[in-house]
């Protein structure tokens, strides 16, 4: 049995032009992009002191004042990435030329009116827009679409995310008060990923929670995505387990009529130093019984999942991909699905 895990990289170079300059710019996008071999061209923030530090620090050729800079300066064949909050979107893809590759940051948009909008300006102006749902890229759940695509465990019948954890948001200042925090900033890549498995749901139950000490809009949720009788998608999240290391979780469940899949997502234990992730699948051998094996996998969801949304938005603009997965078209089907979460909880 062969599992593939790996992004296919692009044919071609393309310069990126990131826009934004936020930690996970530096912690994530320019460690992957290094890791791929991408060049990146130039970068360009609002405070252009954060954009000059990583320029010197990832050797970065070109710092621009503004995003009009950046444009008026970028090659014919640049992708721009970006990474700021939602409601600079809409102004910044106005500005791009038309035609050109963008990678957006995701959520796609606070709300789907947002969303909508935000796909509107990415067709009128031919934008090749994709939003980086990365999490679809990440090796464990590569190497589970692998097996899964081979028929190995049958039919899936049952997708399942469990995570339960100790999230420290004063790491993420910019987005901690916002009013719709974990559905739309974290739970939104568990719903992008399900759907990329099993399509959009036939309907949506779902509550997200506050918690009694915090000033959170809410820092835990359940999330049923309906689809048939016969086939389970759960989404279960919770972010306030203070009580140590030991009764933490973190993981995504397949399970098929022929065998099961099991991936631990390490990087959200013990945030924001990690756990080593886990990767183990069992299939039914021919007595009728299952033994659970264990792969190593190289990488993990950060940085190495940022380089399969890049390659495949470089891919697919230069048309040795023929389906750009994360398309700001088919992300409209994640956000009317964090739509309904908000709806359903009583929003």
């Amino acid at each position: 049995m062969q599992i593939t895990y790996k992004p296919q990289l692009p044919q071609t170079k393309q310069p990126i032009i990131i826009i934004g300059a936020s930690g996970i710019v530096k912690d994530a996008h320019l460690p992957a992009y290094k890791m791929a071999g991408f060049e990146v061209f130039g970068i360009t923030n609002r405070t252009l002191a954060k954009a000059q530090n990583f320029a010197e620090t990832f050797g970065i050729p070109h710092v621009f004042e503004s995003v009009a800079d950046a444009v008026k300066n970028a090659p014919e064949n640049a992708v721009y990435d970006i990474t700021v909050l939602p409601d600079q979107y809409i102004e910044i893809l106005e500005q791009l030329p038309n035609g050109a590759a963008v990678l957006i940051q995701k959520p796609m948009g606070n709300d789907l009116a947002q969303a909508k909008e935000i796909v509107e300006v990415c067709e009128r102006k031919n934008l090749v827009a994709a939003i980086n749902f990365q999490l679809r890229f990440s090796p464990f759940v590569m190497a589970a679409r692998s097996i899964i695509n081979q028929g190995l465990i049958g039919d899936l019948y049952d997708l399942e995310f469990r995570v339960t954890v100790n999230t420290p948001w004063h790491l993420f200042p910019v987005i901690k008060g916002h009013p719709r925090l974990e559905i739309l900033f974290h739970s939104v890549h568990y719903i992008d990923c399900i759907r990329s498995f099993l399509g959009n749901p036939k309907s949506v139950q779902a509550h997200t929670y506050k918690h009694p000490a915090k000033d959170l809009s809410s820092s835990r949720s359940t999330i049923l995505m309906n689809y048939r009788d016969d086939l389970r998608a759960v989404i279960n999240t919770n972010h306030d387990h203070e009580f140590g290391p030991q009764h933490e979780e973190s993981y995504i469940k397949w399970e098929g009529t022929k065998g099961a899949i099991k991936a631990k997502m390490g990087l959200l234990m013990n945030y924001p130093e990690g756990l080593p992730d886990v990767f183990e699948y069992t299939i039914r051998n021919e007595e009728g019984k299952y033994e659970w094996q264990k792969v190593q996998l190289e990488g993990s969801w950060f940085p190495e999942a940022f380089i399969g949304t890049m390659s495949n938005l470089m891919r697919f603009k230069e048309g040795s991909d023929t389906i750009l997965h994360a398309s700001v078209q088919d992300v409209l089907g994640t956000m009317e699905v964090v739509e309904k979460c908000y709806e359903s909880s009583g929003e």
